[in-house]
């Protein structure tokens, strides 16, 4: 379970721990006696960075046995894997209170809401100018918008944590963890999966009518690199595979599938002809900190608006948007994304990134960066949807409440969250996803980056 608390104001979540109860197990063949050192669980993609003719990805049966060259059969074992906690491990804010409050005293008071002018003192070729400066609208609406919500966050957050105090889950920061919170670099030789995305463009185009999905199946089986960029992959087993990508390795948890493609190749979804109950999307909006860091590429609003959303949702759809804090976006979501989809806005939910110990990552007031982001959830509207029978009302201004993982926009998981609010077994979609769960279809140009195998630790393997 990833939800560790549940009260009134929202859920205290564990998103490590919703990862690792994930069934990450590797059938594998010992290498003693098998000529292949490959695991048995896999898709193969040999790649070349041509993309030569040769290329083959193979899928495997985890459960046939093959034979060694004595003509017996090879030996299984089991390959567990969790999820490396150190990426969960923030024992302090990003910025610290103290800070925060030495940068406010520097700066002069000032009447925010009000609109009062600052005066910024400038240091040029050594002589001092003042010179005033307004905010501008965004600066002032982005003001609004946290005055509104923020006795909503402080007041809910401390019943959230004072819970995950009490129960041990949240534990004080000790002088130890203290002096030894060093931030944690891992160094993987990832492949790009936006690149590779861009290079397969260039790839024949298969019949439409065969773009359908590519199972990992029981019988082993053989088809050309094509289908990774061309066809949504499924594991319908009980076990992870793990599949090779230009030498990276990746494990695909059970009955989970995904489409690696950009946005110019969504088609394979729209050709499967099936709709979602519940699509998630967590679009790679456009910022100054984004353009500057080149981190992803982002897409403009008039793209994101162009995503099929109608043609992929199923009556009464509950649709979920990501939101980072900037009010342009919220307002575009809210007054042009949605109901250019049909989609009725129906909450707005608060995404709360905390430490281990219960603090915010960033203070709560800092005119820079806030410890929380936004969720827009609303509806999918037809003159002949009826409404939903077995499900709850979706609440307003909830909060999610967790520990983020230091993997740049790894969002916590919804899937127990939504469970009250959406029909059981419902089929489940999320856009722009850059990891896999089980039961749920993820796309994105880089759908596969955090289930990369080096983002987990393998346990003790056993037969």
């Amino acid at each position: 379970m990833s939800v560790v608390h549940q009260l009134s104001p929202g859920w205290l979540l564990d998103h490590l721990s919703f990862i690792n109860k994930i069934n990450y197990q590797v059938h594998q063949h010992h290498e003693s006696c098998c000529s292949k050192n490959e695991p048995t669980a896999s898709v193969h993609l040999d790649s070349v960075s041509s993309f030569g003719s040769s290329t083959k990805f193979i899928a495997s049966d985890p459960t046939t046995k093959p034979k060694n060259d004595g003509g017996g059969n090879c030996e299984m074992f089991i390959q567990k894997y969790i999820f490396r906690s150190e990426l969960f491990d923030i024992t302090k804010p990003y910025i610290t209170s103290a800070i925060h409050k030495e940068c406010q005293q520097n700066n002069e008071k000032e009447d925010l809401m009000n609109g009062v002018k600052k005066e910024i003192s400038i240091s040029t070729l050594g002589k001092k100018r003042k010179r005033c400066v307004d905010f501008n609208q965004g600066e002032l609406d982005a003001m609004e918008y946290h005055e509104k919500i923020r006795g909503l966050i402080l007041d809910g957050s401390s019943q959230i944590i004072q819970e995950g105090l009490k129960s041990g889950f949240l534990h004080p920061l000790s002088e130890k963890q203290d002096k030894c919170n060093e931030p944690i670099t891992l160094s993987f030789d990832t492949c790009n999966l936006s690149e590779l995305c861009e290079m397969a463009k260039h790839l024949p185009s298969l019949n439409e009518m065969e773009l359908l999905t590519l199972q990992l199946m029981e019988n082993d089986m053989s088809v050309t690199e094509q289908d990774l960029f061309s066809r949504i992959v499924e594991n319908n087993s009980r076990f992870t595979k793990m599949i090779t990508l230009m030498g990276q390795k990746y494990l695909v948890p059970p009955k989970s599938s995904f489409l690696l493609s950009d946005i110019s190749c969504m088609h394979p979804l729209l050709n499967c002809r099936k709709t979602y109950d519940v699509i998630v999307i967590d679009p790679p909006w456009q910022n100054k900190s984004v353009k500057r860091s080149n981190r992803y590429s982002y897409l403009s609003q008039l793209q994101i608006k162009q995503i099929p959303i109608p043609k992929l949702a199923a009556p009464n759809c509950l649709v979920i948007t990501w939101v980072t804090n900037r009010q342009k976006h919220l307002r575009f979501v809210k007054e042009e994304l949605y109901p250019s989809w049909s989609v009725e806005i129906i909450a707005e939910w608060h995404w709360l990134k905390i430490t281990n110990s219960g603090e915010f990552v960033f203070p709560l007031d800092s005119p820079h960066k806030k410890p929380y982001e936004g969720l827009i959830l609303g509806r999918v509207q037809e003159k002949t949807t009826l409404p939903l029978r077995n499900t709850l009302p979706i609440p307003d201004h909830k909060l999610i409440v967790s520990v983020p993982c230091t993997l740049h926009s790894h969002k916590p998981p919804l899937a127990e969250v939504l469970k009250d609010y959406i029909k059981p077994d419902g089929d489940c979609l999320e856009l722009f996803a850059r990891n896999l769960q089980p039961g749920w279809t993820s796309w994105g140009n880089e759908v596969l980056k955090f289930q990369h195998v080096d983002y987990f630790i393998p346990l003790e393997s056993r037969s």
